[in-house]
């Protein structure tokens, strides 16, 4: 329990022990009062919570975008390569066994597809043209 929320508590507490000294009389006053300060406490967590999500935005803009990928290292694409090639195997075979050629060529369709989307995540220029990418260059050098 964080101090927050055994602040809550003792505010609890304290109505039902003035809920206790006052009467029913006053119930409706005391449950509005502590429903008051419960959302505030609402009201400040989501605040919170929205200034942490708006920050975390404004990050990834300024790093154009793109956020750090945890699969972009070398070792991560050369184990997709490997796992993707050491599975086209048996994916082949059951293709070509089931339904012949057809069979195969969706097998691979499939691999190739993959791996396709796989180096298109983790280099999102990877199938602009060359122009575009010599551009962008050149004025990474005009800088």
């Amino acid at each position: 329990m964080d101090a927050r929320d055994t602040e809550l508590k003792k505010e609890l507490d304290a109505t039902l022990q003035a809920r206790r000294e006052l009467g029913e009389e006053y119930e409706s006053a005391l449950v509005d009062s502590f429903l008051e300060k419960v959302d505030q406490r609402i009201d400040g967590a989501v605040e919170r919570r929205m200034r942490r999500h708006t920050a975390e935005q404004q990050m990834v803009a300024a790093r154009g975008s793109r956020s750090p990928q945890p699969t972009d290292s070398w070792g991560d694409r050369f184990g997709f390569g490997i796992v993707s090639l050491v599975l086209a195997i048996p994916l082949s075979a059951i293709g070509g066994g089931v339904a012949d050629l057809p069979g195969l060529l969706a097998a691979w369709a499939g691999i190739v597809g993959v791996n396709a989307f796989q180096a298109v995540r983790t280099n999102p220029g990877l199938f602009r043209g060359r122009d575009s990418r010599k551009s962008s260059q050149d004025s990474d050098w005009e800088e």
